[in-house]
């Protein structure tokens, strides 16, 4: 049961200042739960790389972080610059600006040009940033990424105005279908808010409290 929940977790440190032995503790935790990977910002990935080699866990990293606002061409260089240093996975900002003016072939294109960048190289996750979000502009924003070929939609960055919840998840699922991944991120912080967001439908969670969720799991076991 252990393993089924931390395969869930990306275990993540994305502060402006997280220092270099945080990102390596981020790492040896990892390593010790076997996380389904750790979520670091672009500067920490050869770092992480490094530290993680020869484990099971991935490397997944941010792109167009946390506003969403770089253009194509920054995020396809950032995402080739990730890759070249060990990511597996990136989680791309779509850009919300664009979908909240109604620009959806400019969003659907931003998110498929970073898709062919990480080709057969890493699964490329789409942060929709619900908090900013309308229903109506959730259930796009989650079409555009079906149509770019992403891998998977993701509720939030953690750094705007709110986080992941129940309802937003549930909307994303019922538009993605059951075969495309959803990751609930951002203010998830204990196994009951975990348990809750899988119910709802996510497949990934993102979480910086991924040890305090596995100490819970550990807890209602022996209670």
């Amino acid at each position: 049961m252990n393993e089924k929940f931390a395969s869930y977790i990306d275990h993540t440190a994305l502060k402006a200042d997280t220092k270099q032995d945080e990102i390596l503790e981020l790492c040896a935790e990892a390593r010790s739960y076997s996380f389904a990977s750790v979520c670091v910002n672009p500067a920490w990935v050869k770092t992480a790389a490094s530290a993680l080699e020869g484990t099971s866990v991935k490397v997944c990293t941010v792109i167009g972080f946390p506003l969403g606002a770089s253009t194509t061409e920054t995020k396809v260089f950032e995402t080739e610059n990730a890759i070249s240093n060990g990511a597996s996975e990136v989680d791309m900002v779509l850009n919300i600006g664009a979908l909240k003016s109604g620009e959806n072939e400019l969003v659907k294109n931003d998110i498929q040009a970073v898709v062919e960048a990480a080709k057969g190289k890493a699964l490329v996750k789409v942060i929709i940033e619900t908090a900013l979000l309308e229903d109506a502009e959730k259930r796009k924003a989650c079409e555009l990424a079906v149509a770019a070929g992403a891998d998977f939609v993701k509720t939030s960055t953690g750094f705007s105005t709110g986080g992941a919840t129940e309802e937003d998840v549930k909307l994303m699922r019922a538009v993605v279908g059951p075969e495309m991944g959803v990751k609930a991120s951002g203010g998830i912080r204990n196994l009951e808010d975990m348990k809750k967001m899988i119910d709802a439908g996510a497949t990934r969670i993102g979480a910086s409290s991924g040890v305090q969720i596995m100490e819970g799991l550990v807890s209602e076991a022996d209670y």
